[in-house]
């Protein structure tokens, strides 16, 4: 385990700051005496988040998605408060039910924002993240060591920002950036809360094993990652027993293949015509970003 390095004066990028995770962490990095530059699509709860910590902090109303955007961002960052020390990844949405059913649109946004988006923050800020050997931590999930039915897009982006951010860490180690993975299992967010607004998604979820079908509180699980950043580790694990599904993750595909198909055949004709958009009040922002393009 690599020592902590204090976080005073540090200046931390967080993607998808509005709230849940990244308004918490935001939260906990300034306690910790870190400057704050916040990002996300809800300019409102993004002022009000910065607004509400203790140090320097601002705000930027971008997608994750465009380039350009978070290109002009990064050197914003950099102009406001000089350098970059670590940029966590953390905008992400997401979609459930039988992909042959799903929404095409609600699909591809969730591999746009959860993969596509973490690399194109990574593209931006790598240039000032190189100047500063600072740290970039990808926020991933159960999803990405675990596939699951129903979860097609999800499962499919965050096991692909997973991939990267490894891929990422080798080519980029030598320049003295490190890349971490962070891991998340069903945390209490809106989207969480959002996807439970389905019931068939909450019953499926009530039938996995345990403790793969709690919900845990969110506090708990920023803490361990804002103790990830103070090390810069390369893995990062929200829920204490992540770390030992590392060690299985290859077993799971043919067990949930089982599954599933019994689950699947168990649920039957509800799950005919069932189409989903994105989930919980971020999936809402994001799509109303898109609507008044």
């Amino acid at each position: 385990m690599r020592a902590s390095r204090s976080l005073q004066g540090q200046v931390v990028v967080v993607t998808g700051a509005a709230r849940g995770v990244g308004a918490l962490l935001a939260r906990k990095l300034s306690a910790r005496g870190a400057s704050l530059a916040l990002v996300g699509l809800e300019p409102d709860e993004l002022r009000a988040v910065a607004a509400a910590l203790h140090g320097p902090a601002h705000h930027w109303h971008a997608d994750v998605t465009d380039h350009e955007a978070m290109a002009r961002v990064a050197g914003e960052v950099k102009d406001r408060f000089g350098k970059v020390d670590v940029v966590v990844a953390n905008a992400g949405v997401a979609t459930g039910g039988p992909f042959v059913d799903s929404d095409p649109v609600a699909w591809k946004r969730v591999i746009e924002v959860n993969l596509i988006g973490g690399a194109v923050t990574a593209r931006a800020f790598l240039p000032v993240l190189m100047e500063s050997r600072g740290y970039f931590l990808q926020i991933a999930s159960l999803a990405a060591i675990s596939p699951a039915p129903m979860m097609t897009a999800y499962c499919a982006s965050k096991s692909g920002v997973e991939a990267f951010a490894h891929s990422l860490r080798a080519e980029v180690g030598y320049k003295g950036v490190r890349v971490g993975v962070g891991y998340l299992s069903w945390t209490d967010t809106d989207m969480v809360r959002g996807a439970d607004q389905d019931d068939i998604m909450r019953e499926l979820r009530s039938r996995l094993p345990w403790p793969s079908n709690k919900t845990y509180p969110l506090g708990p699980a920023v803490d361990r990652i804002v103790a990830g950043i103070e090390r810069r580790s390369a893995h990062v694990y929200g829920q204490w027993w992540l770390r030992g599904m590392q060690s299985v993750r290859g077993y799971l595909p043919a067990l949930v293949g089982t599954a599933g198909r019994r689950e699947m055949r168990r649920l039957g004709d509800r799950l005919d015509g069932r189409r989903v958009g994105l989930v919980g009040a971020g999936g809402e922002a994001d799509e109303k970003e898109r609507a008044d393009r």
